[in-house]
């Protein structure tokens, strides 16, 4: 027979009992009780009790979990505790037929580490888990782009091969382009804030690369970022522009992905408002008191930021760093000009953001640059833009994968990436 799926599992409803119906999917169960075979079948949207008889169970033969198979049969309701309705094969055919056994057992009867799971990872979206992660994904991705749209913000896609570097970074990816060197951008910073001048209110989502030889549950070396920039705002704006980009994802899955939280077995609780916001003053003080020894200027390590984060549970913003922490482009605070207007999101310890307030002043942005051993002719093509009329503007980094991580309560970023790469791996 000719393959014409005409339902999807998950649209089986009393309204289609004692109808002819085509379904697609793979096996996930097969039970041979004499003259009869229950097959359970499973698509993308849901489960359902396939019931073979007569000649056509004889005729099934050898026949694997998780092979592909399509069935036409009469929709019946059922006394199977499991299922609301079941389907009556009248015609089977066998479109794929599975190895048996598997490198990964998609039930989960079986359990499989991380790695052997990532090396053969299109069989692990068969793991409803793990399909229910990327369904999630999926749906933040959605949330994201509708309520930035919803705040007049324009969608860009900025180049991911640059020729010089972007932010002065060490952690770059160097590739020979046509006779040249180029690099692979770490964000899309320069651009963004480039677009300002016309656009106004810009935000990308996008993959990202960063050559850090990190080995943590939280660093990739390829990574998604969720950037906006926003011309006629300070940094306290776009603190509140990411702070109810938070609450609204966070609702969104709450209410819209319940079946796929049940299935991961967390509960998605939305964060009170507002975070709290802590300075970065107050952040060397309380280190202190807890028998750190820190002055102000030092960078706050991932022990400091683990204690912060027992204090500070859940959201908070951790505002105005020391000018000297912070890269060429932030800028300072009129009173007090050690000072930046810039915050990081922290969610405990784990940082999911960093943004600020932007120089738009060009003769200050040179000044900042030979200040951090940078050469402004590097720059030049970026430094023009500012002689155009550059609007003041602020903007944020958001790693998009890390955020899916609090919000499926798995702490590798591993779990929430299809293909990851890190420093050991570059396959599949």
């Amino acid at each position: 027979m000719g393959f014409v799926k005409t339902h999807d599992i998950g649209d089986i409803t009393a309204s289609l009992v004692g109808s002819e119906i085509t379904v697609g999917g793979w096996i996930e169960d097969l039970r041979k009780m004499g003259k009869m075979t229950f097959i359970t079948l499973r698509d993308v949207s849901g489960i359902s009790q396939i019931i073979v008889k007569g000649d056509l169970n004889e005729s099934l033969g050898e026949l694997n979990r998780q092979s592909v198979i399509s069935i036409r049969g009469l929709v019946q309701e059922t006394k199977a505790r499991d299922f609301a309705f079941e389907v009556k094969a009248l015609e089977i055919d066998i479109l794929a037929k599975a190895i048996h056994p598997l490198p990964v057992d998609p039930i989960g009867r079986i359990e499989s580490n991380i790695d052997t799971r990532l090396n053969h990872r299109a069989l692990d979206m068969r793991n409803q888990k793990t399909a229910s992660i990327f369904k999630i994904r999926h749906h933040v991705l959605q949330s994201l782009r509708s309520i930035l749209t919803e705040k007049k913000f324009i969608e860009i896609t900025t180049p991911k091969i640059i020729g010089s570097a972007s932010e002065g970074g060490a952690n770059l990816f160097s590739l020979e382009y046509f006779g040249k060197t180029a690099y692979l951008a770490q964000s899309p910073q320069l651009y963004k804030e480039q677009m300002t001048i016309g656009l106004e209110r810009v935000f990308e989502i996008s993959n990202f690369y960063r050559a850090e030889k990190s080995h943590t549950g939280r660093h990739l070396s390829e990574f998604t970022s969720v950037d906006i920039e926003a011309a006629f705002m300070d940094y306290n704006d776009v603190m509140n522009i990411l702070e109810e980009l938070i609450i609204h994802t966070y609702k969104d899955i709450s209410e819209n992905c319940i079946t796929e939280q049940q299935v991961i077995g967390h509960t998605v609780n939305i964060p009170k408002s507002p975070f709290e916001k802590v300075t970065y003053s107050q952040c060397v003080e309380e280190l202190n008191e807890a028998g750190e020894k820190i002055e102000f200027g030092d960078d706050l390590l991932d022990s400091h930021l683990r204690l912060l984060g027992k204090k500070h549970e859940g959201f908070f913003f951790l505002t105005d760093w020391p000018m000297k922490l912070k890269p060429f482009y932030i800028r300072e605070k009129d009173e007090n000009p050690e000072l930046s207007r810039s915050f990081d999101l922290q969610y405990g310890y784990l940082e999911l953001s960093s943004g600020g307030t932007r120089l738009h002043n060009p003769e200050i942005l040179k000044t900042r640059l030979a200040e951090q051993d940078l050469d402004p002719l590097q720059f030049a093509d970026h430094l023009q833009a500012f002689d155009w009329g550059m609007p003041p503007h602020s903007g944020w980094g958001l790693g998009l994968d890390r955020l899916l991580t609090t919000l499926v309560g798995i702490d590798n970023v591993r779990e929430v990436v299809l293909y990851p790469r890190d420093p050991d791996r570059l396959k599949p």
